[in-house]
């Protein structure tokens, strides 16, 4: 049997009384005080999620950027030093081995996040995909992760550093101190909507940060709340709504592929997606009353038929709906298209609607 891991953070939660489960071979805070009041306080002031889970790799040398530039589809080369971009990661067809975040802090040092459950399958493929003379370094257990979130989430960080933090412009980051813990890098990125930094931290220094910033008010937050709000904004989660059958155009994340102006591993997959149309997309829903579709729940045609699948859903405390995302035929894909999902063995009414559901 696989041990249960855990995040250097996990005594702060079991001790503030959080809800932990399962997630992905991880013992996580699902909740705290109730997933609804947190993903109030993202929207209203602030929150932080312990996403210490997520997997970290360096690549570093003076071939790394132009290997990083053919593994990813956005484009590394063209980031000035200190930025950020969201890419994907995708095999020769074109699909989703993983979303990521690429941090570019100079012309031979990158920092890619990885989502936990494929970061060491994302490492192996990396490590088989650069040059020679670029070092990986697996870094999953240097860092814990901690994202602050909220209207009032860069001012308190800002707070407990000396730094300038909040002159860094979204998808910008730096090296700094938090809290009197040096070496930590604050990026201005998030899975929210909301504005705020994911702070990567010298693992053994993550308690110290976590409770200055409870100190300061900050809510904790668990995964009940950070999938409400991420799918408010339709932001992907892998293994729900992308995965390595999907392909960047049918997901809505063409916009991250820059085929026209450069090569990638799965590059000419994307641009026959485009050529072609996609023969399905992703599109969002709005259903009638308060049941939640859950990921895998059938969608249904006008006729009656299924069509295609929720791959995620939930109800939105910032809209007061019922809301879900699934991969339908492009002909029933155009905004205001009536179609229905079937929620256990009931079928409830839901309409196309134009995303994200949530706007700032």
């Amino acid at each position: 049997m696989t041990e249960q891991r855990t995040t250097p953070l996990y005594a702060e939660h079991v001790a503030l009384g959080a809800r932990m489960v399962d997630f992905g071979g991880w013992d996580m805070p699902v909740q705290y005080t109730g997933a609804t009041a947190e993903h109030e306080a993202v929207r209203s002031a602030s929150g932080m999620f312990d996403v210490s889970h997520m997997g970290e790799v360096w690549l570093r040398g003076e071939t790394a950027v132009a290997d990083a530039d053919r593994l990813v589809t956005n484009s590394v080369a063209s980031l000035p030093d200190g930025k950020a971009c969201y890419a994907g990661l995708l095999n020769e067809e074109g699909g989703f081995l993983d979303d990521l975040i690429v941090y570019r802090f100079s012309a031979d040092e990158l920092l890619i996040c990885l989502n936990a459950s494929n970061a060491q399958r994302d490492i192996d493929w990396i490590r088989r995909h650069v040059s020679a003379t670029t070092q990986v370094v697996d870094a999953c257990d240097d860092f814990a992760q901690i994202a602050v979130q909220g209207p009032d989430a860069v001012a308190l960080v800002d707070g407990l550093s000396k730094d300038d933090l909040s002159e860094l412009e979204p998808f910008m980051m730096r090296r700094c101190a938090v809290a009197g813990v040096e070496g930590v890098i604050a990026a201005r990125t998030g899975y929210t909507g909301e504005d705020g930094f994911e702070l990567y931290i010298p693992a053994a220094h993550a308690v110290s940060i976590w409770r200055a910033l409870h100190e300061l008010g900050v809510t904790p937050c668990g995964l009940g709340a950070r999938d409400s709000l991420r799918l408010e904004m339709k932001y992907a989660l892998y293994g729900n709504d992308i995965d390595e059958q999907v392909n960047p155009i049918e997901a809505g994340l063409g916009w991250i592929c820059k085929d026209k102006i450069k090569e990638f591993i799965g590059a000419d997959a994307v641009r026959a997606a485009r050529r072609d149309k996609p023969q399905r997309k992703l599109v969002g829903l709005v259903l009638d009353g308060r049941r939640v579709a859950r990921t895998g729940s059938p969608v249904v045609g006008p006729d009656g038929q299924v069509i295609g699948r929720v791959t995620s859903g939930a109800f939105s405390p910032s809209l007061k709906k019922s809301i879900a995302v699934a991969l339908v035929p492009r002909e029933f894909a155009p905004i205001e298209t009536s179609l229905g999902v079937d929620i256990r063995g009931r079928v409830h009414q839901a309409e196309v609607v134009k995303t994200p559901f949530y706007k700032r």
